[in-house]
Formats: C-alpha cells, structure tokens, sequence
C-alpha cells in the first residue's frame, strides 16, 4: 500500500523567519515555496488590519490653503491623495543617512516622483507618487516600521 506524501511543517524554517522577524523588526513574513505557504506574524493579529501612526511631533505644519477646520480633522487613511506603504519595513526619507529628504511639506511632486524609500528584507525600495501635486502632511518619521497599508504621505 501506497502511502501518500503528508506535507511537514519545517520548524527550522519557522525559526529561521521568526529569527529574521527579530532581526529586521518586521511584524510578519510570508513565503511560497512550491505550492506551500508559511506565514510568520508576530503580536497573535488574526487579520491585518491597516494602522495609523500619528507621530508625537508633527513633523511640519500643513498649510492650510482654505481656511476650514473641517480640514483638520479628516482622517488621513480616507484622504484622497493619500499614498500608503505597499509593505512592511522601515521607512526613509532620504536615499542615505545626512542626505536631504526626497520631500518635505510643500514640496510640488510629479507622478513617479520618489517619496520616500522602505526597506524591506535588505532591499531598498523606492515608493513613488501615484500623481503629481503638493505634499501637505508627511505621516511617517524617518527610520521607524511602517506596516503594509499603513498612510504615509498626503498629496493634494
């Protein structure tokens, strides 16, 4: 009799994950490898849920072009010009430590203008804009974990 191949559960790659969890201070790993996935997530979060950080400093004042206060207490997830992190890891500012940031409040951006960089797993990645206008609030501060979903910059 026949046995059929049982799929195991490789522990040493969960550890491994795990490990590079610790390592790199993301909060989640998920891999494929031919037709297995392994998700790894730390915090016992049964769905992901997009997150707001509210730095405890503003980073810089947003100016207000009209004068409503309305303006002031929109939430910035449901912001229309809102660009959010397309994964998890560390967010930059600039391309290197000491080097002007790619944008600032103020700041006029193009489509595909870089934003900001997040590194995920050793690997830089640019975030670009999705459309050209004004960044009026910057939702991140420079080095820290953003999640996946999580806003990042305001674009008006």
């Amino acid at each position: 009799m026949a046995k059929t191949p049982k799929t195991l559960i490789d522990r040493e790659l969960i550890q491994e994950l795990s490990k590079l969890l610790d390592e790199t201070g993301l909060t989640e790993i998920e891999i494929e490898q031919d037709g297995s996935r392994i998700r790894v997530a730390r915090g016992g979060v049964a769905a992901p849920a997009p997150t707001v950080v509210v730095p405890a400093k503003p980073l810089a004042a947003a100016p207000q072009p009209v004068g409503e206060s309305a303006g002031a207490s929109i939430d910035p997830a449901k912001h229309p010009g809102v660009v959010v992190s397309p994964m998890v890891g560390t967010a930059y500012a600039s391309p290197e430590p000491g080097a002007k940031p790619f944008i600032e409040v103020g700041s006029k951006v193009k489509a595909g203008d870089t934003l900001l960089i997040v590194e995920a797993m050793k690997t830089m990645n640019q975030i670009p804009a999705p459309r050209g206008g004004t960044v009026i609030q910057i939702l991140y501060e420079d080095g820290q974990p953003v999640e996946f979903g999580e806003p990042l910059v305001i674009i008006e």
